[in-house]
């Protein structure tokens, strides 16, 4: 799309430079503007080419109305492809993406993972009904997109699961990930108006030799939410 549109936009000063130019040599030679005033078929004849110049100024600014409509539904699209419709965040398939630029490869030793377990959510759909617990999903996504920022990507990763994956980690992003969480979430809770957040997690980062992979990475992130062990 990027190239179409520098195309385009070269045609159309193209278009813009031989239209001066045409003009201008008219303009300027006063036998040559008498000529077209004259003579009928000059003048036909030059009423074609500015039509034609016309036609064409037309269609290409066409063309760029097309183009930035284009834009928009591929941007709906994606968003529609790679995003929650409930929480906002990115959705099962983008996790999945970002995992498999990992998948059959040697786990790199900066890779970190926090798995989040919203643990009220099935007590707030019973009581309160989905749409209640439809608007705890979607405040604890942005609180985690919030406090992701450039520290990690966030997804949601199923049902009341979520997913922090630092492809730069170190002990120090993760703390001030989940201070970020943490902090943001006692705010949350502070207001009366809305369901409380109840949440664990479970870290899986620095693991020497006894994860090889990256599925074997989140699935011990996911078993330690379960257990004391947060992987500290």
């Amino acid at each position: 799309m990027k190239k179409f549109n520098v195309y385009k936009t070269i045609q159309l000063v193209v278009f813009i430079l031989l239209a001066g130019i045409c003009l201008y040599l008219i303009l300027a030679d006063r036998t040559l503007y008498h000529l077209v005033a004259s003579d009928p078929q000059i003048r036909t004849l030059c009423i074609l080419l500015w039509i034609a110049f016309g036609l064409s100024f037309l269609f290409i600014f066409m063309d760029f109305s097309l183009f930035t409509s284009f834009k928009r539904d591929y941007r709906e699209l994606d968003f529609a492809v790679s995003s929650d419709p409930v929480s906002g965040i990115a959705n099962r398939y983008s996790c999945d993406t970002i995992i498999e630029k990992y998948i059959d490869k040697p786990l790199p030793g900066h890779i970190g993972c926090i798995m989040f377990d919203l643990t009220n959510i099935r007590e707030i759909n019973r009581s309160f009904g989905h749409t209640e617990g439809n608007a705890l999903i979607h405040d604890f996504s942005g609180i985690l997109q919030t406090a992701a920022r450039d520290l990690c990507f966030v997804g949601r990763n199923g049902g009341n699961r979520f997913l922090a994956l630092f492809e730069e980690c170190s002990d120090d992003r993760l703390q001030t990930f989940l201070d970020l969480v943490d902090e943001k979430v006692r705010r949350h809770n502070g207001n009366t108006d809305t369901h409380p957040i109840l949440y664990r997690y479970g870290i899986a980062y620095d693991e020497s030799n006894r994860i090889q992979t990256i599925t074997d990475l989140i699935a011990l992130s996911n078993r330690r939410i379960f257990s004391d062990e947060k992987g500290e």
